[in-house]
């Protein structure tokens, strides 16, 4: 007779953009093209332009996720920004071109993180899974779509509706729900530390950081830890290896920025 093991969840939350979605490179390779059309654009190094439209991203997320501020006007103000800070005059129907312009190019050099879509067609033939993202549902389930992973996901769980993102406990509590299993029966992969890691604590769920750009760990905290997909991890194996007592809304500090 099989035992079964008792580290092996029974569903998987996952987080999308740098997890699933290679957000940070295609937000880079975007800006490369766009450079290359735009000598202005040129006045900033490349890292300094796309770590500072990261951070601008970041800072936006929030609002877009609850829909506070639609994602073309989020968009388009944070080119407003850039121009700004290239000494740049532009009138504001330029400025909403250039924003409509990095937007198209952002979907042309699209691409998965590296092994993602085939590992996660692989986990779904004996998981369900969710993915848990803090965007728009419409914006997430054209990259679902994209990556060729539409059915792999059984629930694609957003802010909208919800009314609170990651690392809120609502938005993980409404995808257990709808995946039908228990916290501790549940694990999170995800890449970020502050809403996907501490979130999925703060509510018991076992989280396994998806640590692909090799950042140092925030906190001494027992919790899995992976860097690729390939080849498909072992979630079982992944999760005895953090040690004892990693589960659980006592297990770490307050969530903080990474």
């Amino acid at each position: 007779m099989t035992v079964a093991d008792p580290l092996a969840p029974e569903a998987v939350l996952l987080d999308l953009d740098d997890t699933l979605f290679d957000h940070t490179l295609t937000v880079r390779a975007a800006i490369v093209a766009l450079r290359r059309r735009h000598a202005f654009l040129r006045r900033p190094s490349i890292d300094a332009l796309y770590r500072g439209y990261l951070a601008r991203i970041d800072h936006d997320t929030p609002d877009v996720a609850v829909g506070r501020v639609t994602p073309q006007a989020a968009r388009r103000a944070r080119w407003k920004a850039v121009v700004a800070e290239c000494g740049v005059t532009m009138a504001a129907e330029a400025t909403d071109r250039l924003a409509d312009e990095y937007q198209e190019l952002y979907r042309r050099v699209a691409r998965p993180v590296e092994g993602a879509p085939q590992a996660i067609r692989r986990l779904h033939r004996t998981l369900p899974i969710a993915v848990v993202t803090n965007h728009t549902f419409a914006e997430q389930e054209a990259k679902l779509r994209f990556l060729g992973l539409a059915r792999a996901v059984d629930h694609l769980v957003t802010p909208e509706g919800i009314g609170v993102a990651k690392p809120g406990p609502e938005i993980y509590r409404a995808a257990l729900e709808r995946l039908g299993v228990v916290a501790d029966r549940a694990t999170m992969i995800g890449d970020r530390w502050d809403s996907d890691v501490l979130g999925a604590f703060a509510v018991g769920i076992a989280p396994i950081w998806f640590n692909r750009f090799h950042l140092p760990r925030p906190a001494a905290l027992p919790v899995a830890e992976f860097d690729r997909w390939i080849p498909t991890p072992d979630l079982a194996a992944l999760l005895r290896a953090r040690g004892p007592g990693a589960v659980g809304p006592a297990a770490g500090p307050a969530p903080s920025r990474l």
